[in-house]
């Protein structure tokens, strides 16, 4: 069995993707105000939310599969052009199990319709064999997705 792998999900929402993407690439620290799962986050290392590589840690503490983990977050990649962000989560909870876990995301506009799609991925390398895929953080994105959309919407 592979240990690094990849798995992806698309949600469509009904909020414009550049609205999507200023709060997840601008604004990170308002999506523990919008996401149920998500019990905290603060600024671990650093004065600034959005900076690229270690000079910006934060530190969140949130539910999957109906446990409450912890792990350390900084962003590695913010393109503005393609509404991309790739996040590098490790320490706490994240480091039992895996090596390496990157969550990323892109946010497209319906070409045709209203509305845009969030393509989640998130690569992982597992620490061994016995370790099960991140299934439930597919769910954790997809729910919290549809939380940030809702919220947009209102605003």
């Amino acid at each position: 069995m592979a240990l690094t792998s990849k798995l992806s999900t698309e949600t469509p929402i009904r909020s414009p993707a550049a609205k999507f993407f200023n709060l997840m690439a601008r604004q990170l620290h308002h999506v523990q105000n919008v996401c149920e799962r998500i019990h905290g986050t603060e600024l671990h290392v650093g004065n600034d939310w959005h900076s690229i590589g270690d000079s910006s840690v934060k530190h969140w503490t949130y539910v999957i599969d109906g446990k409450v983990v912890t792990c350390n977050e900084t962003i590695d990649v913010i393109d503005e052009q393609k509404y991309l962000v790739i996040f590098n989560l490790f320490d706490g909870d994240i480091s039992k199990n895996y090596k390496i876990f990157k969550l990323g995301f892109q946010v497209s506009d319906n070409n045709n319709a209203k509305g845009a799609s969030v393509n989640w991925t998130v690569e992982y390398e597992k620490i061994n064999d016995g370790v099960e895929a991140p299934y439930g953080y597919m769910e954790y994105l997809d729910k919290g997705t549809q939380e940030i959309d809702a919220y947009l919407l209102k605003a």
